[in-house]
């Protein structure tokens, strides 16, 4: 699931900074492309965290002789 969105995420990205637009006012409404562009670059770092915590750690066992 997190690899879904982190990947749909990135190509949203990739397509803003490809095309950028300007930011806007609109019937007494703001679009900011800059924050919009924060926001999904903070999503992809949630995704990188929970697919963190969804991964197994390694574990390294020694025994002394």
């Amino acid at each position: 699931m997190y690899p879904t969105i982190k990947t749909q995420t990135l190509s949203m990205i990739a397509e803003m900074t490809a095309n950028p637009k300007p930011s806007y006012n609109i019937d007494g409404q703001s679009v900011q492309w800059s924050d919009y562009l924060k926001q999904l670059r903070a999503t992809v770092e949630w995704c990188d965290q929970q697919i963190a915590r969804c991964e197994p750690g390694i574990e390294v066992v020694t025994i002394a002789q």
